[in-house]
Formats: structure tokens, sequence, C-alpha cells
């Protein structure tokens, strides 16, 4: 009997305990308030960004850019391009303004004497054919060049036609080297764009040095050092020094 009033009063008594406990009133965050015997929650409402967090650049860095300090390459194309189209243009674009003169002078020249032979030409078709033309009134005479009026009035038309001749194939000459000087000032901007990176310093070295031949020396290994031919080399070099070590046997 003992026994079993003990036992209903340890299970009544483990109920009342229970009751007697209260529910955890701290919300799912407690804003900001720290308790002696919890944690401080997290104060960001659901849905709520973070501030503190990095926020992504709108604009993400190219890890592979281009070199500013990298010298830029001379375009040997533009070059021909540009002195194709207009004389001048490519030796402006090579940076060899010294040439100018000479390529307008080189064009300009031709150009002006296929105009000028080109007028007399005309002058003296048109004398020729105020001679042949009879009979000779003054009005005719009055438009014919006074350079030529002499031999219009003489009747000298083998000298007009000698002279029309002559200006005909000056003409034509003219237009040959002005295509030549055309097409030489383009070789010339070409060449220079070409040369523009080409090393030109004064690191160009010419030395006398000391070695021997390794296809003599390998055919008479054999037959000790003694027998191993030397020599001295001229060498030319034509780019930066490069310093090797020189083994003298």
């Amino acid at each position: 009997m003992v026994r079993y009033s003990l036992a209903v009063s340890i299970l009544l008594g483990g109920h009342f305990v229970s009751l007697g406990q209260k529910n955890d009133t701290i919300p799912a965050y407690s804003k900001g308030k720290q308790g002696s015997d919890y944690p401080v929650g997290d104060t960001l409402k659901p849905g709520q960004k973070d501030s503190l967090l990095p926020r992504k650049s709108a604009k993400v860095d190219n890890p592979y850019k281009v070199d500013s300090a990298a010298r830029k390459k001379h375009d040997p194309r533009r070059a021909t391009l540009y002195s194709t189209f207009c004389p001048g243009l490519g030796q402006i674009y090579n940076h060899k303004y010294w040439k100018l003169p000479l390529v307008y002078a080189a064009v300009g020249i031709p150009a002006y004497l296929y105009f000028d032979n080109k007028s007399w030409y005309r002058k003296c078709q048109y004398a020729l054919s105020v001679i042949l033309d009879t009979p000779l009134t003054p009005a005719k005479l009055a438009k014919v060049d006074p350079k030529l009026r002499v031999f219009v009035s003489a009747g000298d038309d083998n000298t007009l036609r000698s002279a029309r001749n002559e200006y005909r194939k000056d003409q034509d000459y003219s237009v040959i080297f002005f295509l030549l000087f055309w097409g030489l000032q383009i070789v010339d901007a070409t060449v220079d764009a070409h040369l523009m990176d080409f090393d030109v310093s004064t690191e160009l070295s010419l030395h006398v040095q000391e070695g021997s031949n390794p296809a003599s020396t390998g055919g008479l290994a054999g037959m000790g050092s003694m027998n191993t031919p030397m020599g001295i080399s001229l060498v030319f070099d034509i780019h930066k020094p490069r310093f090797k070590t020189l083994f003298v046997p």
C-alpha cells in the first residue's frame, strides 16, 4: 500500500512540475537585444537584404585587359592604302614628314607638265587647222597663240606638225613618269612601315671569336686532345648582345 501511494505521489509531482514551466516567449528575431541565457537572433525580417553584405558591382572588370603601355605595332597595310589614295599620306602615317616635299615634287612636276604639254598640243593643232583652212582671215589669226602666229602667217605647216608631235610625245611621257613616281612613293611608304619595328640601333657587333670545328673534332676525337683543330671565326651579330660562356680547350 505504501509503495502504491509513493508511486502515485511521484507521478502527480512530475505532472505539476511540467505545468509550472512556461513557453519560450523570445520571437524568431529579438530586435537586437541580447539576454543572459539566449543568443542574439537574426534582426532581419524575412525577405530583407543585409546592407553589410558585399554588393555585386554593375561593371565587372575584365581580367584580360590590353596593356596601354605596350607599343602598338605599325601596320604596313595602312601605309600602303594611305599612299595609294593620296600621295604623301603614307609618309605622314610613318612620321617621315621630311619626305613630303620630295613626294609632292616627284608627283606634281609630271602632273604640271602633262597639262602644259596638252595645252600646247591643242594650240599647235588649232594653228595647223588655220593654215589648212583657206582663206586666212584676221578673225582666225587672232585666235592663234601669239608665239605661233609667225608660222601661221608664213604657212609653215611642217614646223607646226613637228611641234605638235613633240608636245604629244611629252604629254605621254608625263603620264608615264606620273604613274612611276606615284608607285615609288607607295613602295617607299610600305618599306618604311615594315622597318618601323626593325632593330636599327647601335647594338650591332662585329667580333673575333675563337673556337673549334665540331665536325673535325669528332673525326679526330680518338687521336687525343693535341690534334683538336683550332680556328678563329668572324661573327657579325645584328641582334642585341647575348652573353654566352666560351669554352676554350
